[in-house]
């Protein structure tokens, strides 16, 4: 019995030096003496868009052109600064590599300390580690910080990243002006085209026809036959009047020949106004087709003259654009490492790894007795 106790205490001892010595011990000596300062630079801007009226159908346009709200600008922020276009602008002329690889710097921080990470890939992996660039959801203000072990590049990157998240702000507002004014344009010459073919259409309809107004020669066509048949009235009475009482006038003949030009008059221009392929009548409703086309053709050159004008107005304004609150500045305290706090942690985790050890193992030495 007293055995087998002091075989636990001696295992127990082996835990400790295990869990909680030997990680406490390198612990000490990686954060006291290994881990190279890091200094944070710190910057912070909002993407903000001009107050506009509430959205017309252009409106909506020109956010499927590019025109996006705030949020969607910061994200795109976002993922500019953490691209590898990001790290090849900072990397122009190695000066990033150059940087994390300084003599100065601990092997456990330095990049690609033993010559393996060739690769860009590599370099990227590495990079992301050093930037992050954070949004406070409830201010729209976005946070970007940059990692370095000398005060001076972690400022001088902050600054480029800054001036990267501008130019692709930049960038989508001039895209989406020109994607906008382009499709207006289009729009416009489109619809000046089709009002140009739907005038042409007419004129020459006009001129095939000889009708300048169906309507208009209609309603003078009507009155003409009106004023024909009165008189064909006058000229029959006239003439039952003289068959009545003198049958044998000679005026007779010339009052029947009347009546009857009289009444083959009025059938022709009622042939023209309503009966055969080109009676007024059936050339009104090609008319009137010709003249809807034209109508619908000239409001929507109006329509797309207003939409162009429109567009290049919201051209001329500013979208979007990064203000910055904060400049990027030039540390003077490393943040990080945290070393009493690394140190300390790393104590109390093998403190618990070493109590939950010493559990397990008195639990199976109490199963075996």
């Amino acid at each position: 019995m007293v055995s087998n106790f002091r075989k636990l205490v001696r295992r127990a001892d082996i835990f400790a030096l295990i869990f909680i010595v030997i990680p406490t011990a390198v612990s000490v000596v990686y954060f006291g003496f290994l881990a190279s300062d890091v200094y944070i630079s710190e910057s912070r801007f909002v993407v903000r868009s001009p107050d506009k009226p509430a959205q017309t159908g252009l409106g909506v346009l020109f956010k499927g052109l590019g025109f996006s709200n705030a949020g969607d600008e910061m994200a795109i922020s976002r993922e500019a600064v953490l691209s590898r276009d990001a790290l090849r602008a900072l990397e122009k002329n190695h000066a990033f590599s150059q940087a994390f690889q300084r003599d100065n710097i601990s092997i456990f921080n330095r990049f690609n300390p033993f010559g393996f990470a060739k690769s860009f890939e590599d370099l990227y992996q590495y990079y992301l580690g050093k930037v992050d660039l954070e949004q406070n959801s409830s201010t729209s203000v976005a946070i970007l910080k940059t990692k370095a072990y000398n005060p001076k590049d972690a400022q001088t990157f902050n600054a480029q990243l800054l001036s990267m998240a501008e130019d692709t702000v930049n960038k989508l507002n001039v895209r989406g002006r020109q994607d906008l004014v382009r499709y207006s344009e289009s729009e416009y010459d489109s619809a000046k085209d089709y009002a140009r073919k739907s005038a042409l259409s007419l004129s020459q309809y006009r001129n095939q026809k000889q009708i300048l107004d169906p309507e208009a020669q209609a309603s003078a066509q009507l009155q003409m036959i009106s004023k024909l048949q009165d008189e064909l009235i006058s000229s029959q009475s006239e003439l039952r009047l003289l068959q009545n009482l003198t049958p044998q006038n000679p005026k007779i003949p010339i009052l029947q020949q009347k009546t009857d030009g009289l009444s083959g008059e009025i059938q022709a221009q009622l042939a023209a106004l309503a009966g055969g392929r080109n009676s007024l009548a059936t050339n009104s409703a090609q008319y009137q087709r010709l003249i809807l086309e034209s109508q619908f053709a000239d409001k929507q050159l109006a329509a797309s003259m207003a939409a162009l004008e429109q567009a290049r107005n919201e051209a001329r304004r500013q979208q979007a654009y990064v203000e910055r609150i904060v400049q990027p500045n030039l540390p003077d305290y490393p943040e990080e490492p945290r070393r009493l706090r690394g140190i300390l942690t790393t104590f109390i985790l093998g403190l618990v790894a070493w109590g939950i050890a010493r559990m397990l193992l008195a639990g199976l030495m109490e199963h075996k007795e």
